[in-house]
């Protein structure tokens, strides 16, 4: 099969990290990017995935990224012109940004990452650990490198990423559902009166993954995930966090403003991953999902404040909802109840998946058709047709990592880039062959839906969108 190249490319790349990302994304940057694989080196604390390495032909160097290393093994290797993919855990964003920015090359990552330590420093507030943290981070690197130097996509997967272009084409649907009128925005001030205009109050990125080792289930002392397990024990661990909408009457009695930056979310004095929340998509139906911050919520809900002389007068509540597949709920209840000391044994299922779906999309509600979810709904069995090294969740991150590279080599000069910053239209464009079905769908669910059924519950009927109608207590 003929695949498209979307861009030429003369450069030398730099992986930094092959787990379960690297290893799904290298053949599709060798199918859809003109270039040729003596040109990517892998560089990687483990040896896992060296024999993908070689059967591809691009080199391999068993390598841990640290402070007092990491400018001396990559400068030999980066200059300007050339891309750094950065798909790492412990090695930290911000350096690497810094450093890519000094030779001339481009950048991209999935998620800001700090130095180790970093998610869990006892000596570090819950908000000096946060996300909104690490974004403001990113932020202050961004206004001090200027927005005209080499690019940097920071947040560049499927959530944080994919999910702020579902969220830009949602919002279209909406309007041309609704009947309003409307071009389409050019740029942040448009993008944000249209979501006020339509009266978006609240929105969950809606994510459900059924997939399952039906040969092979999770065994006690094991974690197991479709994702990079450390990935998610880091972000579970660290406090749940969500944008901040300006129709929320109160703050949770565990919410916390921050007392620096932007102040466009709160965090909770509790865990990601023990903290749930009502949701809903539209093959699953209504379930539970876990908050876990990320940053999407952040950049979200940031991208789409409507001010007045200064003062906030519209802002969508933003935050993940999470359900990840069986094993994995098994896993966090038992991690959890270790005090979140991790299992002696982790494993991650891509091979062993034997059937399921990842359906991961964006759940917009308040509008005046109540509720509409605009996402993917991959099945294993078409991941594994249409790329290799994958499964469902996997190939939902993979696809905007090669989308947010090429729109990089396309964009040179944009600075620090976050998703909401992009083009909407050319990123989904790249993604769509991988997405599976992409679909629409309202919905007339709200939180309230059978509640006070068994017991009484402290709820607000007067406005259903409400995060404490939302949140499992």
């Amino acid at each position: 099969m003929l695949h498209k190249q979307f861009v030429k490319f003369g450069g030398r790349m730099v992986m930094v990290g092959f787990g379960s990302i690297g290893q799904g994304v290298l053949p599709l940057f060798l199918r859809h990017i003109d270039m040729k694989a003596g040109q990517i080196t892998i560089v990687t604390a483990e040896d896992r995935g060296h024999d993908e390495a070689e059967l591809h032909h691009v080199h391999f160097m068993q390598t841990a990224l640290t402070r007092e290393n990491y400018l001396e093994t990559l400068r030999p290797m980066l200059g300007k012109g050339d891309i750094l993919v950065n798909l790492s855990v412990d090695v930290s964003s911000i350096a690497l940004i810094e450093f890519c920015h000094e030779v001339g090359a481009l950048y991209i990552d999935t998620c800001i990452e700090p130095w180790p330590g970093g998610y869990t420093d006892p000596d570090l507030s819950p908000s000096q650990r946060s996300n909104y943290a690490l974004r403001e981070s990113a932020l202050a690197v961004r206004r001090r490198l200027g927005e005209d130097g080499p690019t940097a996509v920071i947040t560049h997967g499927a959530n944080p990423g994919l999910v702020s272009h579902f969220v830009k084409q949602a919002l279209l649907d909406i309007a041309r559902d609704t009947g309003v009128v409307t071009k389409v925005p050019t740029d942040r001030a448009g993008w944000a009166s249209l979501a006020q205009m339509l009266g978006i109050k609240v929105i969950h990125i809606a994510e459900r993954d059924t997939q399952i080792a039906g040969l092979n289930p999770k065994h006690v002392g094991e974690f197991v995930n479709t994702w990079s397990i450390d990935g998610f024990i880091s972000e579970g661990c660290q406090p749940a966090e969500l944008g901040w909408g300006a129709h929320e009457k109160a703050l949770p009695p565990d919410g916390h403003q921050h007392e620096f930056g932007d102040q466009a979310a709160i965090w909770l004095s509790r865990p990601g991953a023990s903290t749930r929340v009502r949701t809903w998509t539209p093959i699953e139906g209504p379930f539970h999902g876990f908050l876990i911050t990320h940053g999407e919520s952040i950049s979200i809900a940031d991208y789409f404040t409507v001010r007045d002389e200064g003062k906030v007068v519209y802002r969508p509540t933003c935050h993940y909802a999470y359900h990840p597949c069986d094993d994995a709920v098994l896993s966090i209840h038992e991690f959890a109840g270790k005090n979140w000391v991790q299992q002696p044994k982790k494993r991650l299922i891509v091979d062993q998946v034997t059937e399921g779906i990842d359906e991961l999309g964006v759940l917009l509600m308040g509008h005046a058709k109540g509720a509409y979810w605009y996402g993917s709904q991959l099945s294993i069995d078409e991941a594994r047709e249409l790329a290799p090294y994958n499964n469902a969740t996997s190939l939902q991150v993979t696809a905007p990592v090669l989308a947010g590279v090429i729109w990089a080599l396309e964009n040179p000069q944009r600075g620090v880039t976050e998703p909401d910053q992009m083009d909407f239209d050319r990123v989904l464009e790249i993604c769509a062959p991988y997405l599976g079905p992409v679909v629409g769908a309202y919905s007339n669910w709200t939180p309230l839906e059978g509640r006070e059924t068994l017991f009484p519950e402290d709820i607000d009927r007067e406005d259903p969108w409400q995060f404490k109608n939302f949140r499992v207590v």
